[in-house]
């Protein structure tokens, strides 16, 4: 039963991504085929290497958040990490068919992540744009903050003062301030009669000069090629600009790497697929998380670090797909302690966290990536846990995690609430990737926790107004929070607001960890210092 229950959660993410792949619907790419052009999805399949993964960033962003005006499947933008002739990089690809590629506050933000990805891993960025520009009836969610529109300009700045390549190519409409991004790159492209770019569109230009002109004596491939010499080559096609991308990649010198070991890879001892069996899903059910790392882990490269102590977290070197790396997974079996004590799976207490956070300070000396297997509900809580210094040791645990520099990964198979969400790498932690099984459920508490402290709240507040409450009333009341709450738990919710970069599958799950150290490995690893911990 349980096999299927978990299957089924996997069969609907696969159906979820073929829907929102289509960007703005089946029209709109004929539309656009009509006008001679690719969508973003068959750019970025024509510009990759057919013989390589294309790992990609945010597909459920904007997903049920703008449905007033008409949905912002992907967030309108298409980004991930792929391989362009033989080289690893960072694609970030405009959806015309979703509003015209128009930017909403989630394509900012979604276009920050992915700049994020290539400053971190020092990974060349492409650019393939084609945008209305800033979707004007959320202007004031997208225009001044500091996260908002301009940062990607700041960051195009700061990423050509590190060192990082960045090559746009301008397929369509780049308008406005948006105009910037190609610009700022090191290498700006243009395809002839579909691309254009221009600060003010032929309509603003009357409005404000009087001035009638068309797009493309405005802004097009001859005058910014010919003229203005603003871009650097045009091309007659979406294919022939983007061979050429391919074609400048593959000239681009190696990278120098952080050296992170890597060996042979070896299957699991297990198959991936027996997670399904292992896991249940229900949320307050055990299992064996040492059961799901054998699906995971390269067979026979487990070594466990202080198994008979703090045994609510796993940690254990160990090699995901040949890369060594550093797990802490939360165990979700109760286990008994040699004082015979029981204790709840999925709970952080104090030795967990003292073990973890040793743990965390030895794969920083010894320069292992960490590989965080999030199924979490808390610290324990109580006058004993209280009275052992529980915050004392959550905060030792939370600060290796902040200050660690080795690269972070971040698995979200089950539950992540409150402070272990912290504890255990969540996205406020600067891991380099984070991925959520289909699983995985999100918040300060479980659904039942919170609805219960919610009930009382509101029941409380009734008889301060002097009002009752029969049982029946508290049941339907108790049942109508616990849904709405529920509703906001879910994979896809965080996905939508990029709390996590993807939602996955467990058999996906080696080759996302794989393919970021692999990233990870391009970048540079700072000294680690974990400051002040209180003893």
């Amino acid at each position: 039963m349980n096999n299927d229950q978990f299957r089924s959660l996997c069969s609907t993410l696969k159906e979820k991504k073929v829907q929102v792949r289509l960007g703005g619907g089946k029209v709109k790419i004929q539309k656009q085929h009509a006008k001679g052009k690719l969508t973003a999805r068959e750019r970025i399949a024509y510009l990759t290497d057919d013989d390589m993964p294309f790992t990609e960033i945010g597909t459920f962003a904007g997903e049920g958040m703008y449905d007033e005006y008409g949905g912002c499947p992907s967030g309108g933008v298409v980004t991930g990490i792929g391989y362009v002739s033989g080289r690893q990089c960072v694609i970030v690809a405009n959806d015309a068919t979703v509003k015209a590629g128009a930017w909403f506050p989630i394509t900012a933000k979604k276009n920050l992540r992915a700049q994020e990805i290539a400053m971190d891993n020092r990974l060349p960025v492409i650019y393939l744009v084609d945008s209305a520009g800033v979707f004007l009836p959320l202007q004031d969610e997208i225009f001044p903050d500091k996260e908002h529109f301009g940062r990607q300009f700041r960051n195009n700045a700061k990423m050509s003062s590190m060192g990082i390549v960045q090559i746009a190519a301008i397929m369509g409409s780049c308008v406005a301030g948006g105009a910037y991004l190609p610009i700022m790159s090191d290498e700006a492209l243009i395809v002839e009669k579909t691309g254009t770019i221009y600060l003010a569109g032929p309509y603003l230009v009357k409005a404000a000069i009087g001035e009638s002109v068309d797009n493309d004596t405005l802004g097009g491939a001859t005058t910014h090629c010919e003229i203005s010499g603003v871009t650097d080559n045009k091309f007659e096609s979406d294919e022939a600009c983007l061979d050429y991308i391919r074609s400048v990649m593959g000239k681009i010198a190696t990278p120098r790497l952080a050296g992170f070991s890597r060996a042979e890879s070896k299957f699991p001892a297990r198959k991936t697929e027996d997670i399904y069996n292992i896991m249940p899903i229900d949320p307050v059910k055990p299992y064996d998380m040492r059961e799901v790392l054998d699906c995971l882990a390269d067979e026979g490269s487990i070594d466990e670090y202080k198994p008979l102590y703090g045994k609510t977290l796993i940690c254990a070197y160990a090699r995901i797909d040949g890369w060594a790396v550093g797990v802490v997974a939360n165990q979700r079996k109760t286990v008994k302690t040699k004082k015979g004590e029981m204790r709840m799976g999925g709970v952080i207490y104090s030795d967990s966290a003292d073990k973890a956070t040793r743990f965390i300070m030895n794969c920083n000396q010894r320069k292992i990536p960490l590989v965080f297997f999030q199924d979490v509900t808390g610290f324990m809580v109580g006058t004993k846990a209280e009275h052992g210094g529980i915050i004392k040791d959550g905060a030792k645990m939370v600060n290796a995690v902040a200050n660690s520099t080795v690269p972070k990964f971040t698995i979200i198979v089950g539950n992540s609430y409150g402070a272990g969400n912290y504890a255990m790498c969540g996205k406020a932690y600067d891991p380099r990737m984070i991925f959520a099984w289909p699983t995985a459920r999100m918040a300060v508490m479980s659904g039942a926790s919170a609805a219960s402290t919610l009930l009382q709240i509101k029941v409380a507040g009734l008889e301060v107004k002097g009002e009752t409450i029969d049982e029946k009333s508290k049941n339907e009341l108790l049942q109508e929070i616990t849904n709405r709450y529920n509703e906001r738990l879910g994979p896809y919710y965080a996905a939508a607001r990029l709390w996590v970069d993807d939602v996955i599958m467990p058999e996906e799950t080696r080759l996302a960890i794989s393919e970021g150290i692999k990233a990870a490995n391009q970048g540079k690893i700072k000294k680690f210092n974990v400051g002040v911990i209180q003893t």
